[in-house]
């Protein structure tokens, strides 16, 4: 039995109230979720009361239940953000790139979109990508000291955990264990594509690191001289993915590349990239025979497929396989 009182419309006087714990129901964009909520109930006459704190725990707990079935972050992971990187909610919105009160409104319960949950998701879980957006995005903070306050937080954490850093090495053994019959030249195409698609449904990079207009397309070289030699070996089949290095975001954009891009051949993929702005933009005038180490600007890579997802009317990841249609009826 409650200490506090309340108000009670039957018996028309304020009243203790007992809690029950009740099997609830709730609607959140037309799909019905079932929880776990509380019930208060008039310690005189047993009529149901409103109470507002207990309206608010029923809410939190629908909430919770529709996240944890969408794989949305929890909001006390997003709650833990701003104190890992020692940075405020406003100054973390504007490095985003999102409104100013944006993470304000997730820290306080609203429910991110998929593509926010997961860039949050990899942010608590990462450091390193948070290093890098912070040292990509800092000219978004209007205080010098906001910044370098932050860049001592994380800089503290990637010392404490040397082994985080880009996921392209995760990837690279997803595609090995995915694509059996995978060679050296599609696997630069297909972390191409993955970088490039990425960042046009989640608006960052998946990757650090910088790849190269080479003669046969895109290359990150230092992933080509560790793997040029690489054969198919039918025990990789075997071996046990944790997919759970990924985000769902991350894992839908892998899947997808692998099953509408990886499809083509490796030659076939290379006269995909040869028709494609970043390459073109990159190699310039030289000739199409020529070495070159040049790099292909992730600012060119991201405008480039960021324009094919509108395009395109992409809605998810799985909307690739019309662009790559059309660019193989294209040859």
């Amino acid at each position: 039995m409650s200490k506090e009182k309340v108000f009670c419309e039957e018996c028309r006087n304020d009243v203790n109230y007992i809690e029950t714990s009740v099997p609830m129901t709730g609607t959140i964009k037309a799909k019905t979720y079932h929880y776990h909520g509380k019930e208060a109930h008039c310690a005189d006459c047993g009529a149901l009361l409103f109470i507002p704190s207990l309206s608010d725990y029923n809410l939190r707990a629908l909430y919770d239940v529709f996240r944890k079935e969408n794989d949305i972050i929890p909001i006390e992971k997003i709650r833990e953000i701003p104190k890992k990187y020692a940075i405020g909610k406003r100054p973390l919105s504007l490095l985003l790139g999102w409104g100013e009160q944006t993470f304000s409104r997730y820290a306080d319960g609203d429910i991110p979109t998929r593509q926010y949950s997961d860039i949050l998701l990899r942010i608590y879980s990462e450091p390193a990508f948070y290093y890098e957006l912070l040292e990509t995005n800092k000219g978004n903070l209007k205080s010098a000291l906001a910044y370098e306050k932050s860049l001592r937080a994380v800089t503290a954490l990637l010392g404490a955990h040397p082994s985080t850093g880009s996921k392209i090495d995760t990837v690279i053994q997803y595609l090995l264990c995915q694509c059996g019959d995978i060679t050296p030249l599609a696997l630069q195409k297909a972390l191409y594509y993955i970088q490039g698609f990425y960042y046009a449904f989640y608006h960052t990079f998946l990757f650090s690191e910088d790849c190269q207009a080479g003669i046969h397309g895109p290359v990150y070289s230092d992933i080509y001289c560790r793997y040029r030699d690489y054969r198919f070996d039918p025990e990789s089949k075997r071996i046990d993915f944790d997919i759970s290095v990924f985000s769902s975001g991350e894992k839908t954009v892998c899947d997808s590349v692998i099953n509408h891009i990886c499809c083509y051949s490796s030659k076939i993929l290379e006269r995909f990239t040869h028709n494609e702005a970043p390459w073109l933009t990159a190699r310039g005038d030289l000739p199409i025979t020529a070495a070159s180490d040049r790099i292909i600007d992730k600012a060119l890579i991201g405008d480039y497929f960021g324009t094919v997802k509108i395009k395109y009317n992409m809605l998810d990841p799985c909307d690739i396989k019309a662009y790559a249609q059309d660019m193989f009826l294209c040859l």
